[in-house]
């Protein structure tokens, strides 16, 4: 039984688990908006947006541990630079998830994770990729 027992382990061992959230933190902060499993996306929700508060902080000792977790260092730059002034008066809430489709291959729950804009309404993700592999081959 798992009682009292925190997050997802996701069929990985825990540094396979570690080196996977940072990845895909690392990709969201990058990119701004990512497509991943609704179970992964979920986990990382509350890791980036202690990166983000991180970036807010400003200070050195934020900076080295944003970029002890972070995989790339351009990726800290561009949250302390510009991820991290646009939530300076926003109190928490960084991320939104968006469950979008349920993927061919494997039947996963899929799920698009993104970085709050600020002022905007939040618009419909239309699943891209929903219908992919699913035209008629000639």
């Amino acid at each position: 039984m798992r009682h009292k027992k925190r997050g997802r382990q996701l069929g990985r061992d825990t540094d396979h688990r570690r080196a996977l959230f940072r990845n895909l933190v690392t990709s969201l902060l990058e990119c701004e908006r990512i497509e991943t499993t609704e179970a992964k996306a979920k986990e990382i929700r509350g890791i980036a947006d202690r990166m983000i508060s991180l970036g807010k902080q400003g200070s050195l000792a934020a900076r080295r541990r944003a970029a002890a977790y972070l995989m790339q260092r351009g990726t800290v730059s561009k949250l302390f630079a510009e991820i991290a002034p646009r939530f300076r008066q926003h109190p928490g809430g960084y991320t939104r998830l968006i469950k979008t489709r349920i993927r061919r291959g494997d039947g996963a729950r899929m799920a698009v994770v993104e970085l709050v804009v600020q002022g905007q309404p939040s618009k419909p993700v239309q699943a891209e990729k929903a219908h992919e592999g699913s035209e008629k081959r000639p």
